[in-house]
């Protein structure tokens, strides 16, 4: 079933014209569309189901600095700003709290992996430290388990997932911007190579900047334009508890995930634990992401499933003036796997006693789109004038999502870049670029 989140209302009217439109209503494509409203640009926010209904409300809500890729840094760096201005700007809670996050383990290769990431988390200023066995046994009182170290990511936060993205949605329509829910994309008129319209299935806005920030869907609707765009997505399931004792904020462990919620209860997840399924899309990048998979293998099955032909990465065409693929499936919400949720709820159980009476209030399954080196793409489009993407996010999108919305924002209104753009261009997936697969 699809999380419980704050719903809004859609604009009744569809613009004929607007200086840019996104698709895609999830919190990438709500910031840029907040960013690019603030500048004073018309803009419509197209989403073929409703705003942050699918990955951007279902993950665990953190917001950090810790254990990110390089390339991301600076990203995470503004985004954790941003998250508390934008509250500030919109005045509404996103949920944005600076709890500090807390990881823990047993595993000495783990516990060297993040000693090692400390070197690049001083060159950019990231306040963490190192836990030893005392430490992580007081980080995490009331557990069960004897740790053999942990780190303490102190600045680092979380959000709401249920809530930041039609909030920001809100705070963009405020500033002029219009939302239109279970209104697909279905594509882009094309003039000579330019942009001048998106054709959406309650008609054609003419327009010269488009910015797709379609999530899962992102490869497919490149594809029908003739566009590479390697990505594919990996199926988990988490679970929401009913409110329960507080025993932390936002803990990691290998085992399970904790994240505490405004309301008490608790999103609860197995990190890294995934379901590979089979589709067209993943056979046809198939070489591009064995490096990533030979890397995760420990963590990510391999199965079929629906979607190999129906949802993303299936392989389907169709007409502008026809329904769309994007149209049949309005929410991407496959089911959460029972054994997984059985399994979180176990293990939860086992590693905090306190925790032995919770109930579960909802569970859900999620598709989360990965890039071959697990770094996003945010990248005008070589061949099409007027058209980018922002995409490819690997599980790491909602807490950096506010600094990538505003660089999408930046890209499409040619403006001067808040970060570095060149490391999350399209291009070095398609010209041979080798790339380390990132950081989880």
């Amino acid at each position: 079933m699809s999380p419980t989140m704050l719903r809004i209302q859609s604009d009744e009217k569809l613009p004929a014209t607007a200086d840019a439109v996104i698709i895609g209503g999830g919190i990438i494509g709500s910031t840029a569309a907040y960013f690019l409203a603030r500048r004073g640009l018309s803009v419509a926010l197209v989403e073929k189901g409703h705003v942050g209904g699918e990955q951007s409300s279902r993950n665990w809500g953190w917001c950090r600095r810790q254990n990110r890729d390089e390339r991301e840094l600076p990203l995470a760096g503004l985004s954790l700003r941003l998250w508390e201005t934008l509250t500030g700007e919109i005045g509404r809670d996103l949920g944005f709290r600076r709890c500090g996050l807390v990881y823990v383990t047993d595993n000495p290769l783990q516990l060297g992996e993040w000693e090692k990431w400390r070197d690049l988390a001083g060159r950019f200023n990231v306040n963490t430290r190192m836990l030893n066995s005392k430490e992580a046994a007081m980080a995490s009182t009331g557990s069960t388990r004897n740790w053999l170290g942990g780190v303490h990511s102190i600045d680092d936060g979380k959000a709401d997932p249920a809530r930041a993205a039609p909030v920001l949605a809100e705070g963009a329509r405020v500033l002029g911007a219009t939302i239109h829910q279970n209104c697909a994309a279905r594509g882009l008129d094309i003039t000579n190579g330019a942009v001048t319209g998106v054709v959406t299935e309650k008609g054609l806005i003419k327009t010269g900047a488009v910015l797709c920030a379609g999530g899962a869907w992102a490869s497919a609707f490149c594809r029908w334009h003739g566009i590479s765009f390697p990505q594919t997505s990996v199926r988990q399931s988490s679970l929401r508890t009913k409110p329960a004792p507080n025993v932390t904020e936002a803990l990691f462990t290998p085992d399970c995930v904790l994240t505490r919620r405004l309301d008490g209860s608790y999103t609860l997840a197995i990190s890294g634990k995934a379901t590979l399924e089979v589709t067209p899309q993943a056979l046809r990048y198939a070489r591009a992401f064995l490096p990533m998979f030979i890397k995760r293998l420990k963590a990510v099955e391999v199965g079929i499933g629906r979607s190999f032909v129906a949802g993303p990465e299936a392989m389907a065409s169709w007409r502008l003036d026809e329904v769309s693929p994007f149209e049949h499936v309005r929410v991407l919400d496959p089911e959460p796997k029972p054994r997984a949720i059985s399994a979180i709820l176990a293990r939860v159980k086992e590693l905090y006693p306190a925790l032995a009476g919770i109930e579960i209030a909802e569970s859900w399954g999620a598709y989360v789109d990965c890039t071959p080196d697990a770094v996003p793409v945010i990248s005008p489009v070589e061949g099409i004038e007027g058209f980018f993407l922002a995409a490819g996010f690997s599980g790491h999108g909602f807490g950096i999502g506010p600094a990538a919305g505003h660089l999408a924002a930046d890209l499409v209104a040619n403006d001067i870049p808040c970060v570095d753009p060149g490391p999350f261009r399209l291009s070095r997936l398609l010209d041979g670029s080798r790339a380390e697969v990132g950081a989880i």
